[in-house]
C-alpha cells in the first residue's frame, strides 16, 4: 500500500512538471535595519536593489524581444520626433538596457522613470519595455520642448529634474548631472 501511494505521488509530480510553465524572474534584495535580508522578484519599494539575473532554462527563448529593443525604440523615437540615437543613449546611460532596473531613488525600468513621471506620462507598467520607452520618449520630448530644443538642458532636466535646471539657470552644479549629460552625448555619438 505504501509503495502504491509513493508511485502515485511520483506520477502526479511528474505530470505537474510537464504542464507547469518555466518561470524566470530577476531577484532583488534589501537588508533592513536589523540586518535581515529580504528577497523578492517583484520589488515594491526603492529599498530593493538588483541582486541576481536569472537565466532562462535551456531551450527557452530569452524575452519576447530576443534582447533587441530596436523596433520599440524606433517607433517611439519617431512618434516623439526624437533621434533614435538619443533614445538609445539615454537607455544605455540610465539602465544599460535592463527592463527591471530600479535605482536607489526609485526610478524604474529601461528609461528609469520615477513613479511621479511615470504617472504623468501615463505609464501603467514601468517594467514593460514598450510602456517604459513610450513614456520615457514622451518625457524627453516634453523636456526638449520646455528648454527650446537645448539638448544639454533637456538631459540635465532628465537627470536632475526641470526645477533644478530652472533654479540654476542651466545645468545644475551637480557632478552626477554634469557627468550624465556628457555620458549620454558620448553614447549618442556611438549610436549614430
Amino acid at each position: 500500500m505504501t509503495r502504491l501511494w509513493l508511485v502515485s505521488i511520483l506520477m502526479h509530480a511528474g505530470l505537474l512538471c510537464l504542464v507547469t510553465p518555466a518561470v524566470q524572474a530577476d531577484i532583488y534584495r534589501y537588508v533592513d535595519s536589523n540586518g535581515v535580508m529580504h528577497f523578492t522578484n517583484t520589488p515594491t519599494t526603492s529599498e530593493y536593489s538588483f541582486y541576481l539575473k536569472e537565466s532562462p532554462p535551456a531551450g527557452v527563448k530569452k524575452g519576447a524581444f530576443n534582447g533587441s529593443f530596436d523596433e520599440i525604440i524606433e517607433r517611439h523615437a519617431s512618434a516623439n520626433r526624437l533621434e533614435k540615437a538619443l533614445v538609445k543613449a539615454v537607455i544605455k546611460a540610465e539602465s544599460n538596457y535592463n527592463p527591471k532596473a530600479i535605482s536607489n531613488k526609485g526610478a524604474q525600468g529601461m528609461m528609469q522613470l520615477i513613479p511621479e513621471t511615470a504617472r504623468e506620462m501615463r505609464v501603467a507598467d514601468p517594467f514593460d519595455p514598450e510602456d517604459n520607452i513610450r513614456g520615457g520618449t514622451r518625457y524627453l520630448r516634453k523636456l526638449l520642448d520646455l528648454f527650446n530644443g537645448n539638448l544639454d538642458l533637456a538631459l540635465a532636466a532628465y537627470n536632475a529634474g526641470p526645477g533644478a535646471v530652472r533654479q540654476h539657470g542651466g545645468i545644475p552644479p551637480y557632478t552626477e548631472t554634469r557627468n550624465y549629460v556628457q555620458r549620454v552625448k558620448g553614447f549618442i555619438d556611438v549610436y549614430r
